[in-house]
Order: C-alpha cells, then structure tokens, then sequence
C-alpha cells in the first residue's frame, strides 16, 4: 500500500510514519518544515522526504492508496499571534489537497475537539462528547477560535468536495493527543520541561480544568485502523481516550516523575480554555474494536523521558 502523509514531518505524522511502516504500507512524506523538524528522528525512518508549501496548488503524483492530511498552523500560541495566518494556511492547505487528490485514494483529514469547544463552554453540547454535537463558535472575535474555525471549514470542505469527487474518506477529531517530539507549547511537556527545571513557585495553570489525554502511540493506532476499516469510510469519529483527568492531578503526576516539591502558584487556565473536555469514543470503538492501551501514568512517564534525554 502507498500512503503519502501531509504535514508527515511534525508531531503526529512522524509517530503515524513509523505505525505504517510496521503495517508494512510504503510511505513518503510531505512538509514545508515550518514545524516539522528534520531530525536524527525523521531520517531514521528512511522514508523520502517532499519539501512542499502546500498553500500551493500541487504538483506532486496523485498514484496514492491513503493520503493524511496532517498539515495546519496548531498551538495556542501561534494561533493567538497570527490568527489571520492560521485562516489562510489550513484552509489553502486542504483546498489545494483536495484539488489535487484522485478518486483513486482514500482521505483522513485530521479535525479537532476545538471544533465543538465553544458549545461545551456555552453549556449546550455534553462532557463526554460523542460526534453529532453542533458545531460552535462562542465569539467568533477571539483569535483562539481562529483554528477552530479552520477545521469546521475543513470538516465541510472534505465532506462536500469528497462526495462529488468521490473520494473516500475520514475525518479524525483528535483529543489531547500528547507524546514525544510535540514541542514545548503543549500541556504535557511543558509542565515536564518546567518540573526539570526546579520552577519554584511552580505556576500551576488551569489546577480545575479536565481533560482526557491520548498518548500519540494510541492516536495513530485510531488512523490506521479507521483507515483500514470499511465501515469508518465517510464517517466523522473522535480519536482519543475517555478517560478524564483533572490538570491538578496531572500537575502533581508530572512534579512526582520529577523529583520536584515546589510551592504551587495557582493561576488562572489561558482565557478561552474550555473547563472540561473529553470525548465519547463508542464509535470508534464500534467502527474498529480500538481501545486505549497506555495509561496515562504511563504515556506521561514516556514523554517525560524522552523530554529529559533530547529536548535541549
């Protein structure tokens, strides 16, 4: 099987590369290193590498069996300081990809939770989350919701084009997906990369906030075997563990793994943080058999490790 992964050299796509290679599919990945990094990590893999701005029409082959769309402007900090950036780039990403891909392939786009946040925080779509929920924007002036936006637009723009283009498909709704290599601007690593560093007084953001974590290794089992499935085809399923966990527990889980007893200063979640997200995931059960199998304990020890031994 020839897959071709979008966005292959950042976070998810590299973990996803390695999954596939082991399901023996022949993969090449695509990126404009923007994020992704080119790294001991990636040319391990000895898969070949495309340097492409996907916010241009492509011009790469189209003779793929599976093509990931992985590719999009993410973190709370880079959508805050250039939402207008993030708009752009996800929706020319996926439009160019959806221009340019044959009938011939099958399509997972990578969604997300952000997509449905505002109706948790508006208090009409329920914790756990199943994928039916509306879609919702509280204030469509908050440069968070920027990234929202893009992947409601997106969901629209695969369901839509797919079906005239008929072009199989799947939308993943990711879920606080953590693990190794995801940078230092997400939750997990950067409590770890701030307990390594002996912060004292330790800011301890959000102690009230709920979450469910998916450790990566998880997330890309989800992709393959959604993408293997015949009954997931042109289906919209959240990709993630539904097992919820407050952010003080997790806090001290992470300061425990590090040796570190400081003194807490507790502060406020980032304004916009949703207070509770967890998704229900009985349809990816149903569609699949898939279940979670690293714990968090043991997903944080994981990325803990690999945070202390490489991030410099």
């Amino acid at each position: 099987m020839k897959t071709l992964i979008l966005g292959g050299a950042g976070f998810i796509g590299l973990h996803l590369t390695r999954r596939l290679l082991a399901a023996g599919q022949e993969v090449t990945i695509v990126d404009d290193f923007s994020r992704g990094k080119r790294d001991p990590e990636l040319e391990a893999l000895g898969v070949p590498v495309i340097s492409a701005d996907l916010t241009e029409p492509l011009t790469i082959p189209t003779e793929w069996d599976h093509v990931y769309m992985l590719a999009a402007v993410v973190g709370v900090r880079n959508v805050e300081a250039d939402p207008a950036r993030v708009v752009r780039i996800n929706t020319l990403a996926l439009m160019n990809t959806l221009d340019w891909i044959q009938p011939g392939a099958k399509l997972f786009f990578a969604s997300t939770s952000e997509a449905y946040a505002g109706g948790v925080t508006a208090g009409v779509v329920p914790v756990p989350t199943a994928e039916g929920v509306p879609l919702l924007i509280e204030d469509i002036t908050s440069p968070r919701f920027a990234y929202a936006v893009s992947k409601m637009l997106g969901e629209a723009a695969v369901v839509h084009t797919a079906r005239a283009k008929k072009v199989p498909y799947v939308i993943g709704r990711f879920h606080n997906v953590y693990g190794p290599r995801m940078g230092a601007d997400h939750v997990v690593p950067e409590l770890a990369l701030r307990a390594m560093a002996k912060e004292d007084p330790f800011r301890a953001f959000g102690q009230d906030q709920a979450r469910a974590f998916c450790y990566v290794d998880d997330a890309t089992e989800a992709m393959l075997q959604l993408m293997t499935t015949d009954a997931a085809v042109n289906q919209i399923v959240h990709i993630g563990n539904d097992e919820e966990t407050n952010i003080g527990d997790l806090t001290a889980l992470v300061l425990k793994m590090a040796g570190h007893d400081p003194e807490l200063d507790r502060v406020p979640a980032p304004p916009g943080s949703v207070a509770r997200r967890c998704p229900d995931i009985s349809k990816l059960r149903s569609l699949t058999g898939f279940e979670p199998t690293v714990s968090l304990a043991d997903g944080v020890r994981r990325t803990f490790d690999w945070y202390r031994d490489n991030w410099k």
